[in-house]
């Protein structure tokens, strides 16, 4: 079992796109179920999953997976589905802490300026990005629908919809976090 598991990582590392496939539909119910237990939300555990898929994919030369590929899949779904949900605490608790300290005329004033320099860095980000990438980022993000219904509608592949949404989030990671520096 050990060494099927190592083969099928080197055909992986070797841009074997069918062995990661067989390993994307072999293992992406079982992984969203998982998910789902610590999230209670399928759609952010089928998220999860496939922002999984999409990294290991891309990282995949550079990976060296010490156990097995299915013990790995298994605690790296586990652990991002707790670091996604101690992330929601801490926007949670900030919010909060936030509503509790701003809540004068100030803030008001101070918010809708945020909110404006907000949408600007958005827009300015949306512009960025490829027509196609952009595009898909609107449906999925805007008009909420899932990666498979975003593939169907575009006549795509589910893998082009992940590369591309992958791409979108890392530029609005690197344009936000430059706004989060400034307002800090």
């Amino acid at each position: 079992m050990q060494l099927a598991g190592f083969l099928k990582q080197t055909r992986i590392k070797q841009d074997d796109l069918k062995e990661f496939e067989m390993l994307f539909k072999s293992y992406y119910s079982p992984l969203c179920h998982y998910a789902f237990r610590f999230l209670k939300d399928m759609d952010l555990a089928e998220e999860i999953v496939q922002e999984f898929f999409y990294n290991y994919w891309k990282n995949r030369h550079t990976m060296n997976i010490q156990i097995s590929i299915k013990s790995y899949m298994f605690r790296a779904i586990r652990n991002n589905s707790l670091k996604y949900l101690e992330h929601l605490r801490v926007v949670k608790k900030y919010e909060q802490n936030f509503k509790d300290v701003n809540s004068s005329e100030v803030f008001l004033e101070t918010n809708e300026l945020e909110v404006s320099e907000l949408n600007e860095i958005i827009e300015a980000t949306l512009n960025e990005l490829p027509e196609r990438c952009c595009q898909i980022f609107k449906l999925s993000r805007f008009e909420g629908l899932k990666y498979n219904e975003i593939a169907e509608k575009l006549s795509i592949s589910i893998k082009t919809v992940e590369a591309n949404m992958g791409k979108a989030l890392q530029l609005f990671r690197k344009n936000l976090k430059h706004y989060n520096e400034l307002i800090c």
